[in-house]
This record gives structure tokens, sequence and C-alpha cells, in this order.
């Protein structure tokens, strides 16, 4: 397997785990019948933001690099938010 190869799987990998995260969001809001923000869709968010920006910046793509970026910081503030103040039915989610 070729670099450019091994950067598109990582680039597919990172986009897979950025998607998962609705995937998560979905299921959960279903079962609660309610629109519902797992803490789970911020670890997949963190996941897929950190293996997205590494890639972007593998493929020197600023407004990319910029976006992934902006995107993890508020990623890590929404979990250390869930996380310092947890809801008290957090455990269902």
């Amino acid at each position: 397997m070729d670099n450019n190869t091994i950067w598109l799987v990582v680039g597919f990998l990172g986009q897979g785990l950025f998607s998962a995260r609705f995937i998560v969001q979905w299921v959960v809001s279903e079962r609660k019948k309610q629109s519902v923000i797992p803490v789970l869709f911020w670890y997949f968010s963190i996941l897929g933001g950190i293996v997205l920006l590494l890639y972007s910046i593998h493929k020197q793509d600023p407004v990319f690099i910029l976006g992934q970026g902006a995107g993890l910081l508020i990623y890590f503030r929404n979990l250390y938010f869930v996380l310092r103040h947890p809801h008290p039915k957090a455990s269902e989610q």
C-alpha cells in the first residue's frame, strides 16, 4: 500500500468516526423519543475531528485545518461541560 492510499484510508476513517456521532445521536434520540445528545457524540466528534485534522494537515488544506481545529475546541469544551456538570439522567444515555 503506497503513502497516498494510506492517507486516503486515514481520511475515510476520520470521516467514518465523525459521521458515527450522528448515528449514535439518532439511535439514542429514537430510543428516548426526544432529541438527545449523548456523551458518546462528543467522543466520536473528538476522535473523528482529530483524525480529520491530521488528514487535512497532511493535505495542507488550510480551510479544512481551520474548520477541524476550531471544531475540536468546541467538542472538547462541550465534553468538559458534560463531565464537569453531569445531567442527573446522563447514565441512561
